[in-house]
């Protein structure tokens, strides 16, 4: 992910712990910020708020819709309600599109 340009624009890598898969159902994971080698790093050392969390809980549900379509919805745990949120909600949804954009593809 790229931090949007307020925010220094510099590139973010994470890293995501699965929990649990249940195939065409869910996927439950755990996400942290980390370094360009994969390692966990603390947000605050990387520039972000304090109150961007470590061990992110997240769960991703698939729900059949028929015609060949599937929904899909995140879920983020652990968020307070504020600018850290809505950044988070940015960075889902460029994963999001870049997801789409490689399904389209195939």
């Amino acid at each position: 992910m790229r931090a949007p340009k307020e925010f220094g624009g510099q590139d973010m890598y994470s890293t995501w712990e699965y929990k649990k898969i249940v195939p065409m159902e869910r996927i439950e994971y755990i996400h942290n910020l980390a370094d360009k080698d994969g390692n966990k790093a603390d947000p605050v050392k990387l520039g972000m708020p304090a109150a961007f969390p470590q061990d992110l809980r997240n769960l991703v549900t698939f729900k059949e819709l028929g015609d060949g379509k599937t929904e899909l919805t995140v879920t983020e745990y652990d968020w307070t309600v504020g600018q850290m949120m809505e950044m988070s909600k940015m960075g889902m949804e460029q994963c999001v599109d870049k997801m789409a954009a490689s399904f389209a593809k195939a």
